[in-house]
């Protein structure tokens, strides 16, 4: 993928996700406001209140999210595959931190789950893949020393630094399994979006998802909050991903 399209892609789906839709609706608010027009105001202000109280309430992101991670149950450790492929995912390169505090929490949780799975397979391979982001070093770097302090064995691990969406991750993969079974480790929400484009590939994954954000049912009366508008941020995201697989495999279709 291009420099240009892959910072397109991510402009375009910050204003489709709940945080730009809602700052968009009230600068829109803002700009009637000056514009002298106050019913339009009025219903732009309203509009991004609305949405704020609804992405950032417990049981509508919970709602958004089980819808997500529901699809797949937790990885059977009976099953056996040659190869164990982790997801990327963020990281951060601040000198006075542990590796542990460095990886972020969803990419601790996928490396642990590989690593788990990979002792209970005996002469499996972790596959790491993933690109520097906004620092000098890779993810699948980063996500490889972790699996290193854990001990992982160096000739247990492949690397590929260069990845940087999950189609990327899987094309590399599928150079390395072809069409044999292998387990794909990422986080629960993600989990359908990389299972759909993996097959699409004519891959076979073996789902283990992990980092699961939904929750038992605890009643209505709850609160908003930001830890529910961040899980509505991440739903709304892989949602906005499946959607856009799919009109691209039907354009696919009608152009073909």
């Amino acid at each position: 993928m291009s420099e240009l399209g892959f910072l397109l892609k991510k402009f375009i789906s910050f204003f489709l996700e709940p945080v730009g839709l809602i700052l968009t609706l009230l600068a829109l608010g803002i700009y009637y406001f000056y514009a002298k027009n106050e019913n339009r105001a009025e219903k732009f202000f309203l509009a991004s209140f609305f949405l704020l109280l609804l992405f950032a309430y417990p049981p509508f992101a919970n709602y958004l999210v089980s819808g997500l991670e529901n699809q797949y149950a937790k990885y059977d450790y009976k099953q056996s595959a040659a190869y164990i492929h982790v997801l990327g995912n963020g990281h951060d390169t601040d000198p006075s931190q542990p590796i542990s505090s460095q990886i972020s929490d969803a990419g601790i949780k996928r490396v642990v789950e590989g690593i788990i799975i990979h002792n209970h397979m005996s002469d499996s391979k972790i596959i790491f893949t993933g690109y520097e982001g906004k620092t000098d070093i890779s993810n699948a770097q980063m996500n490889a020393r972790l699996a290193r302090e854990l001990n992982v064995s160096r000739s247990d691990i492949l690397i590929n630094p260069l990845p940087k969406d999950t189609k990327e991750e899987a094309l590399f993969t599928k150079m390395v399994v072809g069409d044999k079974p292998f387990v794909l480790v990422t986080s629960a929400s993600h989990m359908p979006r990389a299972m759909m484009l993996f097959e699409s590939l004519g891959m076979h994954p073996i789902a283990a998802p992990t980092s699961f954000y939904k929750q038992e049912f605890q009643g209505y009366l709850r609160a908003p909050s930001a830890h529910a508008l961040f899980v509505s941020t991440l739903a709304i995201h892989e949602y906005i991903g499946i959607a856009w697989a799919k009109v691209k495999y039907l354009l696919r279709g009608v152009f073909s």
